[in-house]
């Protein structure tokens, strides 16, 4: 596997990404296009298929995001509780206090050596998720993410 960095971090899931959606949208707009061409009561069908693919998609996608993002966003605060406090012997909440989730989320990527001063950095400078990342040298690779 490649080294992690901030141009590599994104994971995508193909089945879903390239798969599911773009079917799901192309049928969608099929299903719009012959509602616009067809008449009467065929109309309303394809206008209510295409309108039921609508809801598929969006109930899809709104229910992957609030599962995944609930366990992911425990998880990474419980990582960071636990590196925090393994390279330091402190409790990491009244840094954690200070931060952003979206903050912690980019520290997490930082090496053992960095992690320390980014986060004291971070707080000291309410850095952005982004200026984070870019500042991490030594990424810690996360290979078993979704």
């Amino acid at each position: 596997m490649k080294a992690q960095n901030y141009k590599n971090h994104v994971r995508y899931y193909p089945p879903h990404h390239f798969v599911f959606y773009p079917v799901a949208l192309i049928l969608t707009f099929l299903a719009g296009y012959k509602a616009i061409k067809s008449e009467g009561e065929f109309q309303s069908i394809w206008l209510f298929i295409a309108l039921i693919l609508l809801l598929i998609i969006w109930v899809s996608f709104m229910l992957r995001q609030h599962y995944a993002l609930t366990l992911q966003n425990r998880l990474v605060r419980l990582e960071m509780r636990h590196k925090y406090s393994m390279l330091t012997g402190k409790d990491f909440e009244p840094m954690e206090a200070k931060l952003s989730f979206a903050q912690i989320a980019a520290l997490r990527f930082a090496s053992d050596a960095e992690l320390v001063p980014l986060v004291v950095k971070a707080v000291k400078e309410n850095l952005s998720p982004k200026a984070i990342k870019e500042s991490i040298v030594n990424w810690k690779a996360d290979e078993r993410r979704v």
